[in-house]
């Protein structure tokens, strides 16, 4: 899966931890995580190299366990002062709830492709959690992708934070 472009070289992962749904890869700073990304299942898991990794890790396997989790880890995600803007909306999302990239856009006065693509750009997922944005009468797309792979991971979380009723499984899989 396509990691985001940068202009600056990037560290190597602080942890590599697995889930039902994908490798997370976990980049910290040692103040903040800057990065949880998906990655493939066949990638390798690695300990933490630091304490905030392994509080990252505390918290997701938290999440995985009652989707109404809060996060609390300090993140720093880098990008746009419009990334930053929708990545704060997102935020406020909560858990068993979606909202669509045209009502996002219309209360960031912005344009709901614009708001797609932060979504995309999201360096910090499941903290940020852009899988809670869906299209009108699909899930939309996920990770700059309407690909199978990507798609079964969000629909796979809004599944777990009961987001995704039975009734609407079918509407919105496309």
């Amino acid at each position: 899966m396509k990691q985001p472009v940068r202009n600056m070289p990037q560290e190597p992962w602080s942890a590599k931890w697995r889930t039902p749904f994908a490798v997370l890869g976990i980049r910290s700073d040692d103040r903040h995580i800057t990065d949880i990304a998906f990655l493939p299942l066949k990638e390798k898991e690695a300990a933490p190299s630091d304490a905030l990794s392994e509080r990252a890790i505390h918290e997701l396997n938290r999440y995985l366990d009652d989707p109404q989790f809060v996060f609390t880890v300090p993140i720093l995600p880098h990008g746009t002062l419009f990334q930053q803007r929708v990545w704060k909306a997102l935020q406020a999302i909560p858990a068993g709830n979606t909202q669509t990239y045209g009502a996002l856009a219309k209360a960031l006065k912005s344009a709901p492709r614009a708001v797609g693509g932060a979504c995309g750009a999201n360096p910090v997922v499941l903290v940020i959690p852009c899988h809670r944005v869906v299209a009108q009468h699909s899930l939309g797309g996920f990770m700059h992708t309407k690909d199978s792979g990507p798609l079964s991971i969000k629909r796979w979380l809004l599944k777990h934070e009961n987001a995704l009723p039975s009734e609407q499984e079918t509407v919105l899989t496309a």
